[in-house]
């Protein structure tokens, strides 16, 4: 597949306006004011875009369920938080291709009766957001955006807000809280955002890469983005790759694309010859895949089917000299800093996971505490307010789940026994 979103990102000036305009750059955006609003969400709807956010729902149908019998105004928020780990795509799509967003946060406006867009950008992201400030300054001195874009008569204005760095905040209410001078904390739903988000308003929260894939569905139609793909899960794909692999990276490819050709033939394959231990195939926050696992489509009913989510498509790899203990500890070092500390069961459920996995990590457990932390874990999953507590737990119940020999190694022997011998925890020997 030729790329679309990444097509251009190594030329050195792929993020100004003058080299995004030669690039059929706001095309898109021209063909989508040229249609009624309704339209052009039946057209995203065709496409069959899903967001690239981490779960996955479709776009268009997240725009239909917009309130439009209201005299309030609509927003755009978009998502440009990207906390999570091994995530790093809308990174680079801003840094190299800024306004291939604004040109999705104008449609997606235009989808929705929108005349506002807010992009939520991640508060360590701040060498980002000079280039996006500096981008959307030329935007709207050629009339890109603000008044009567492309001579429509569609007014719409692209606010930029920098977060102050919590992870919450890629929640989407938490997110909205944010925006509007709150803690990072989510909302309870419903009403969800499509009723009342944004200061109590109808609003939209899209993630960045998502909203760089609309113009391209525009310009080129419908049938060809869906085509991309298996069927629910079409259009390009960008995939993070990192660990212990040769040449970490972002890759675009389509959804048809395996987890283990992402691994082998786009990032090169192990790092010293190892061999894979396990993958996290969605960002940290995901349960883990096995080495017999891979050779799944990288999409996100594929990976779902398997027992994962593809989520952000951070694909992490370790390799055999991966203690899972330290694995799991280090997750949880995170996610406990991170808890925005609305819900009870997550503030202190991720205290006590990472107090007793320090506990088993420097060989001071007892055997008991395995079956603690899937206590703890399972007193965690589907009792909070959002998705954290879930992914928060979900380090510890899989690595247990998976690796319990090791954990029962560090509790027996005092120490960490990696690289473990694989036959004698009965995991398969598959480096490719």
């Amino acid at each position: 597949m030729e790329p679309v979103l990444t097509r251009y990102i190594r030329e050195p000036n792929s993020y100004t306006l003058a080299f995004f305009l030669k690039h059929e750059g706001y095309e898109g955006l021209r063909k989508a004011l040229a249609m009624a609003p309704t339209d052009v969400i039946e057209t995203v709807k065709t496409s069959g875009l899903r967001g690239r956010g981490g779960a996955g729902f479709p776009t268009g149908m997240k725009w239909q369920f917009v309130l439009t019998d209201t005299p309030l105004p609509k927003y755009i928020c978009c998502n440009a938080d990207e906390s999570e780990p091994g995530t790093f795509k809308d990174h680079l799509l801003m840094e190299r291709n800024p306004h291939l967003m604004f040109e999705g946060c104008l449609i997606g406006c235009w989808a929705i009766g929108a005349k506002v867009a807010y992009i939520y950008i991640r508060g360590e992201f701040f060498h980002v957001q000079e280039i996006l400030e500096a981008e959307l300054a030329k935007a709207y001195a050629q009339g890109y955006v603000g008044k009567n874009i492309l001579g429509t008569g569609f007014d719409c204005d692209i606010v930029i807000h920098r977060g102050a760095g919590a992870y919450e905040a890629g929640e989407e209410t938490a997110l909205i809280e944010s925006l509007e001078g709150k803690r990072a904390q989510p909302r309870i739903k419903p009403p969800f955002p499509a009723v009342a988000g944004l200061y109590n308003c109808p609003s939209a929260v899209n993630n960045v890469e998502t909203l760089c894939n609309l113009p391209s569905i525009f310009i080129n139609g419908p049938q060809w983005f869906a085509g991309l793909g298996p069927e629910k899960n079409g259009g390009p794909k960008l995939f993070c790759v990192s660990g212990h692999v040769k040449k970490p990276g972002v890759f675009e490819a389509t959804m048809h694309t395996t987890l283990r050709e992402l691994i082998f033939e786009h990032a090169g394959g192990m790092r010293d010859g190892r061999h894979i231990k396990a993958v996290i195939p969605g960002g940290s926050s995901v349960p883990m895949l096995l080495p017999h696992e891979l050779d799944i489509p990288a999409s996100f009913d594929a990976v779902a089917k398997a027992g994962s989510m593809l989520g952000s498509a951070g694909i992490i790899v370790m390799d055999d000299t991966t203690c899972m203990v330290w694995a799991a500890r280090n997750l949880l070092h995170f996610y406990k800093h991170e808890s925005c500390g609305k819900c009870t069961p997550c503030r202190e459920g991720c205290d006590w996971l990472y107090k007793v996995l320090t506990r088993i990590e420097a060989g001071e457990g007892e055997l008991r505490d395995i079956d603690l932390l899937v206590s703890v874990g399972n007193n965690i999953v589907g009792k909070t307010l959002c998705a954290f507590g879930d992914a928060a737990a979900t380090p510890a119940l899989t690595t247990v789940k998976h690796f319990r020999p090791e954990f029962e190694a560090h509790v027996s022997e005092g120490r960490c026994t990696v690289p473990a011998d694989w036959r004698a925890t009965g995991m398969p020997v598959a480096a490719h």
